[in-house]
Order: structure tokens, then sequence, then C-alpha cells
């Protein structure tokens, strides 16, 4: 085999961890993919005779393609790009469709990408690659320009932030992720009886103006509160039957749910309960409202 050969075949085995990185980094499949192909054009531009790691070297270069295209984004408080980039290996046949992001969001799980999002590039580097890939602290410093002592807290906070700053495992809450999860359950299976069974009677629902998709043209703009639970319930299986971007998160310390479709966040439902039923449904929309909200992974 001739070393391009040979270059291409090693890069191709690190693709998925490079994919993995840069996607948990971005929160975009496609941008994920221009920071892989950066890093393949970068790749040979470089005498690899001075490589002695290529797969550290590769995860380093991703690395800080990624801090580099977060400081862009933030600097221009723009939303991710959605071009797809060629890729070395254009018999692999992958695209960066919503489909596949989605599936990846998934199995990533959207309440962390969500999360990430909120953290600062260096917080969301230091975390991502220390805490999902397991890199040292002394490799991690050079890449955001910290010591490793300094890198380790930038960690240290991201992960405070991921997983709440106080989260007690009261009676009280696990009754309330009981409810909020049978609650789920029955929407996402269309089962309107188990729906009914975790909302009490009186239950109240009220849906921001942003968040309403079903809003008729004299109500747009409005906010709706409907109380009942027999009145609402059977319209939001309705509309939630099936649902997979959506997943429980702890919200402003309470359980509840996020919809955050390819890792975004859309919609977030707060609960109130007693100890026996949910008796109050808000669904925000807002992006301001959204923003605001301290998401954190259960």
């Amino acid at each position: 085999m001739d070393e391009q050969g040979w270059l291409t075949e090693r890069f191709e085995e690190n693709r998925p961890r490079l994919r993995g990185v840069a996607y948990r980094m971005l929160g975009s499949l496609s941008e994920a993919e221009d920071a892989v192909q950066e890093a393949w054009l970068r790749l040979h531009r470089t005498d690899t005779a001075t490589v002695e790691n290529l797969g550290g070297w590769l995860t380093t270069v991703v690395s800080r393609v990624c801090l580099d295209m977060l400081r862009s984004r933030k600097s221009r408080r723009e939303e991710p790009i959605e071009v797809q980039a060629p890729e070395p290996s254009v018999a692999r046949g992958e695209g960066a469709d919503p489909e596949g992001e989605a599936v990846l969001a998934d199995s990533v799980g959207v309440a962390l990408l969500v999360v990430l999002d909120t953290l600062t590039p260096a917080e969301r580097l230091a975390f991502v690659l220390h805490d999902l890939f397991a890199m040292p602290f002394d490799e991690i410093g050079p890449i955001v320009g910290r010591s490793p002592d300094a890198a380790k807290q930038l960690a240290s906070r991201a992960r405070r932030r991921v997983r709440g700053a106080s989260a007690p495992s009261d009676g009280g809450r696990a009754r309330q992720r009981e409810l909020v999860e049978a609650f789920l359950r029955a929407a996402r299976a269309g089962d309107l009886e188990g729906l009914l069974a975790v909302l009490d009677p009186e239950a109240v629902v009220r849906i921001d103006a942003a968040a309403r998709i079903d809003a008729p043209p004299s109500e747009a703009g409005k906010a709706r509160e409907v109380r009942g639970a027999s009145i609402w319930a059977k319209q939001l299986v309705a509309l939630s039957r099936g649902l997979r971007s959506v997943q429980l998160a702890l919200i402003d310390g309470a359980i509840g749910l996020i919809v955050a479709p390819r890792g975004r966040l859309a919609r977030a439902l707060i609960f109130t309960s007693t100890s026996a039923r949910i008796t109050r449904v808000e669904v925000i929309g807002d992006p301001a409202r959204l923003h605001e909200l301290e998401i954190a992974v259960l």
C-alpha cells in the first residue's frame, strides 16, 4: 500500500471518533462533517513523519477547528451552518440529512446537547474532551490556550451546568419523575386512558403563543389556557404520538420535558403536581423564556 492509501485508511479508522467529538462540540451534523473534512485537508498539508500519535493529532486538530467555529458562531449570533461539506471518501455515501441528524441527536441525548449549547466554547470543549472522550487535561489545556489546571476548572464548571447546580433526590422529586415519565409514555403511545390516569380531572394546560401550532387566525399571537384534562388531553395525544425528540430533563430544579428536534431546544414542558397526579402543564415555546430556563441532564 502506498503512503496515500495508508493515510486514507488511518483517517477512516479515526473518522467515527472525530465525528463524535465534533458533533458533541457543535451540535450540528453538517458542521461536524465540515470540521472532520478540514482535519483531512490539514493532514495532507502536514509532514506525517513528525506525527507520533495520528489519532491524538487528528483529535486535537478537530477540536481546534470546532473551537474556532463555536467562537465565530457566538460572535455572529447566528444559527449553525447547514451546508454539508464533501468528504475524503465519496464512496461512503454519507450525508447530513435531517433524519440522520435526528437519530444521532437521540443517541447522544437531546438534553445533553441543549445544555452543552449554554456553555462557553472553552467550557464545552473541556467538558466534551475530558468527560466524554477521556482526554487528559495536559492535552486539553494547549487546545483552549490555558494551563491544565485552568482546563480542569473549565470542565468542572461545565459539569455543574450539565448535571445541575443542585439536584436533590428526595421522595417528592422521585414521585414527580414517575408522573412525568408516565405522562410521556402515554402521550407517545397515543394512550388517552393512560394520560388521563396521571392527570388531575381539573388539570390546566397553558400553551404560550410561540408554542401553539394549531391557533386559528383570530387567536394568532395569543397564549391559550384550558382547564379540564378530558378537554385537552385528546388533542395533546394527537400532537405528541410517536415523538422521539422529547426527553426528560431537570428544568429550574423540577422534572420536566424538553422538545429538541436534532438537539435544538424548541419547547419546554413544565409540570406542577401533587403526590398523586399532575395538576398543571405549561408549554413554553418563546425563545426568550427558553433561554432563561436552567436545564440540566437527569
